[in-house]
């Protein structure tokens, strides 16, 4: 695989023409080359040839921190359902994140064949993306994350994502993002009957070896058997 910078992103191609996309966002205060390490990690059998997108947040101010300018998604007071939220900063994000899908199939990847993953902040523009999508998606892997925009999501759901593979992946013991809270969202979403799933691993804010391994399988997993559109 070769990466690229271009376009405020990272894309890592295939040694073959790309048959499968994984669009993957950092977190706050975090950048693009974050999780180039971890996709380095993920191998594919003969049959997938798959690229990595990961796109840069801009910078702007970020309330949490004291104001201070920071690659994020949105801007963010705190983390938890009695805080208020960016909406306007979430929408904007997820509109990128829709450019970018279109842009894959303008290349030829379909929808079907791309997977949404991000992490933390980035997880949460993934969820209001995914869950919101017209098409139905190959798959959406939210790590150390939450659902946001809760109350909106009943009236703006696209049935399309009904049976889409959901994987929330969560630290017990994270102090960024409590487990409570990701138990929460998970619950939401397996009430209104979404294939979503929760794995819990003994860590923090953060991503452990036996986590990579899990996502390397649910890649090969949803991007290898694509669902009738």
């Amino acid at each position: 695989m070769s990466a690229m910078q271009g376009d405020d992103a990272i894309v890592i191609e295939p040694e073959r023409p790309a048959n499968a996309t994984v669009i993957w966002l950092h977190g706050l205060g975090a950048d693009a080359g974050d999780f180039v390490p971890v996709a380095d990690q993920i191998s594919f059998p003969s049959g997938l040839s798959v690229r990595f997108i990961l796109p840069n947040a801009p910078v702007r101010p970020i309330t949490i921190n004291g104001g201070a300018r920071m690659r994020g998604w949105y801007d963010l007071q705190g983390i938890g359902p009695q805080y208020p939220e960016d909406e306007q900063g979430i929408r904007q994000s997820q509109k990128t994140i829709e450019y970018l899908i279109e842009k894959e199939r303008n290349h030829g990847i379909t929808p079907d064949h791309i997977v949404l993953a991000g992490f933390s902040q980035g997880g949460a523009v993934i969820l209001q993306t995914g869950l919101r999508f017209a098409q139905p998606l190959a798959g959406i892997l939210a790590l150390s994350t939450y659902l946001p925009l809760r109350e909106s999501l009943a009236q703006e759901f696209k049935v399309q994502q009904q049976d889409t593979p959901i994987l929330f992946m969560h630290g017990s013991h994270d102090p960024v993002v409590p487990y409570d809270f990701a138990e929460m969202c998970v619950s939401s979403l397996k009430q209104s009957r979404l294939n979503v799933e929760l794995k819990q691993y003994p860590m923090d804010h953060t991503v452990c070896l036996q986590q990579i391994e899990d996502i390397n399988q649910f890649l090969i997993e949803v991007l290898s058997n694509p669902r009738e559109v």
